[in-house]
């Protein structure tokens, strides 16, 4: 078994030195971030990085950011920052947010996926920040997954994936946000949200002034066109601005299925239970506080799929503020299999 650290309930900082050491030196480390666990090695190591490709089996054309703990780590990676991305970085770093910029060659190809640039981000956890800082290199460190599988949100729902192929585990426990940071990238001094994430379009707009959410970034980002989550099972998406329409719809697809698995606001479980061809109802979290949604959506949706059931049903929510983002991840989660009505 991999070395293991539990940070739950703190932690000394000669414990976290050595597996920093362990970082730089190119070994394999899982962590806890604030957004989801990442997989980390020195990111200026590029035999290390190529070891996180193969143990992820991620597609090489998939570039992976970069984990900074400050901005003279920043600006040793990258150049030729405009006002605009200063300005962004001053007011999200440290926290869920990853700002493209130019690289400096400093920075490994397999890293950008042979692009000019680099995704940046300075996380706002203890330990992640630590870590970058006591290792003196960036990490690279993206999420703890098998490409193409949930995002891991906790120690316990990613660890048997990576069994055998780590330096290290620490284990800080459930991730405070629950999902990947939100990716901008500043062309012509406008900002671009090529990923959203917990940082919402509002919060970025009252920052830049304009914001340009991309709906088709394939000629931005070199991942934009791989699967990037997959269940185990088929899951189909259902959302009305009028829930009583989206509930009686979910209702009736349900009559298809043997063994349903429903995943829900709070709010409405209560309509699902004792239905004949649903087995299961996962109370997510309420409508009226999606940030503890957001938290919750990646291990319910574990669980959901681990029940096997014939159907996942999952009800969406409105595509405003974090909803966007709750959105986004669950239209690849279901491959664009949506019903909106």
């Amino acid at each position: 078994m991999e070395k293991y650290l539990d940070v739950r309930n703190g932690y000394q900082e000669h414990e976290l030195e050595k597996i920093a050491t362990i970082l730089k030196n190119g070994g394999i480390v899982l962590f806890p971030t604030e957004t989801v666990y990442g997989i980390g090695t020195n990111g200026l190591d590029e035999k290390a990085v190529k070891k996180i490709y193969e143990i992820k089996k991620r597609d090489r054309k998939n570039p992976t950011n970069l984990l900074v703990s400050n901005m003279a780590m920043v600006e040793a990676i990258t150049q030729d920052i405009s006002p605009m991305e200063h300005k962004l970085m001053q007011t999200f770093f440290p926290g869920p947010f990853t700002i493209i910029l130019k690289r400096k060659k400093i920075v490994p190809n397999i890293v950008t996926a042979n692009s000019d640039l680099v995704g940046i981000r300075m996380p706002d956890s203890s330990i992640a920040q630590k870590l970058v800082q006591l290792a003196g290199v960036p990490l690279a460190a993206p999420s703890a997954n098998i490409s193409g599988k949930l995002s891991g949100t906790n120690l316990a729902n990613v660890i048997d994936e990576f069994s055998g192929q780590l330096d290290f585990a620490i284990d800080g426990g459930e991730s405070k946000i629950g999902m990947e940071s939100t990716i901008v990238r500043v062309i012509d001094e406008v900002a671009h949200i090529l990923r959203p994430g917990f940082i919402t379009p509002e919060q970025i707009k009252r920052i830049a002034g304009n914001v340009i959410l991309e709906e088709n970034e394939s000629q931005i980002l070199p991942s934009s066109n791989m699967k990037h989550y997959q269940l185990d099972v088929k899951s189909t998406l259902i959302y009305s601005k009028d829930p009583q329409k989206m509930i009686h719809t979910i209702l009736s697809s349900s009559e298809n299925y043997s063994h349903c698995v429903i995943l829900c606001c709070t709010e409405n479980a209560k309509y699902y239970q004792n239905q004949k061809n649903i087995k299961n109802v996962i109370d997510i979290a309420s409508k009226s506080d999606l940030e503890n949604y957001t938290k919750k959506l990646f291990s319910s949706l574990q669980k959901a799929s681990s029940l096997s059931p014939d159907m996942i049903f999952i009800e969406g929510v409105a595509k405003e503020g974090l909803g966007i983002a709750i959105m986004n991840r669950l239209l690849q989660i279901c491959n664009d299999n949506y019903i909106e009505l």
